[in-house]
């Protein structure tokens, strides 16, 4: 009898599984969410949270876009989107929507759109 293989990538869909639960999308407020959302922290860690919501929880104390959280965390967008969802829930993190450049008054602001780009890039 052989003894029970192991994963040869760790880094792979066992883990993303693993990570969301077995859940393959965001659920409820979450399902809105884009590249371009920016999320903020509205509190800290608490013992016993999953690594990767503590992760966010500290990279988001001043907004991140969406796209560059996924590429700080090295994290596909909709296994992101299904974390930032279990944080939605429970009030840890807010989403905010980009302010439309129409509704701002101006031109598109290309600090957003190069930070955009930039976490596109490391995906």
């Amino acid at each position: 009898m052989s003894a029970p293989r192991r994963p040869s990538d760790p880094s792979g869909l066992e883990r993303y599984y693993v990570l969301t639960g077995g859940r393959s999308g965001p659920g409820g407020s979450a399902s809105s969410l884009d590249v371009a959302t920016l999320v903020v922290s509205r509190s800290d860690p608490v013992p016993g949270m999953q690594h990767e919501h503590e992760e966010i929880i500290r990279r988001c104390r001043e907004p991140l876009s969406a796209a560059e959280l996924g590429a700080h965390l090295g994290l596909p967008f909709n296994i992101l989107a299904v974390l930032l969802s279990d944080l939605l829930d429970t009030g840890r993190v807010e989403a905010r929507d980009p302010v439309p450049a129409h509704e701002a008054g101006r031109g598109p602001d290309l600090a957003l759109l190069e930070e955009v780009l930039s976490g596109l890039e490391r995906l």
